[in-house]
């Protein structure tokens, strides 16, 4: 079986992004363990604090569960046509050293799918993440895009995907990258 987590990149409590993240793991059928997350918790970067202190409680329990799937799914707003700070932030905390745990991005076979209100969808957020990827030696998916755009007519006021189309694009992305994952695990 392969694992994937899924990570939302926004805060909202009505987050497109989040309902995208819901309606993946929906979607990833009996043969994918699919597990989601948000960034909620983890503080802003300090290097002061990381001496002091070491790696915060919510970026080591993010780490773990990280470490524990084979595959992650970066689901992302899109902010001033990039990558919003807060779930950069949230990159750059888990990209960190943690003594006695493995880097979690390096060969770690990653995707990013991408909702917003606008017209675009999360189209140039997604291009700003390619760079990121690189830097951390993340295995990116290219097999696939979704950039869900005009999401406020695509989920309905209780977060529900209402659209047939791209519930039906989000289910093939989700199994394409479990694919992925798998042959690149190994399974």
């Amino acid at each position: 079986m392969t694992t994937l987590l899924g990570l939302s990149g926004s805060l909202r409590a009505g987050s497109f992004n989040t309902a995208l993240l819901k309606a993946a793991q929906a979607t990833a059928g009996a043969d994918i363990a699919f597990d989601t997350a948000t960034v909620h918790g983890v503080p802003l970067y300090d290097g002061d604090v990381e001496q002091a202190s070491g790696t915060p409680p919510a970026v080591r329990e993010l780490k773990e569960r990280i470490l524990a799937a084979d595959g992650l799914l970066l689901v992302s707003p899109e902010y001033n046509n990039g990558i919003p700070g807060v779930f950069k932030n949230t990159i750059d905390w888990l990209s960190r050293p943690t003594p006695g745990m493995p880097d979690v991005f390096r060969n770690r076979p990653v995707a990013v799918i991408g909702a917003s209100p606008g017209g675009f969808g999360t189209v140039m957020g997604q291009a700003h993440w390619l760079p990121v990827l690189r830097t951390l030696g993340a295995q990116h998916w290219s097999g696939g895009r979704l950039m869900v755009s005009r999401a406020g007519s695509v989920f309905g006021a209780d977060g529900a995907l209402q659209d047939e189309a791209i519930a039906r694009q989000l289910s093939d992305f989700v199994q394409g990258f479990a694919q992925f994952v798998a042959a690149a695990r190994g399974h």
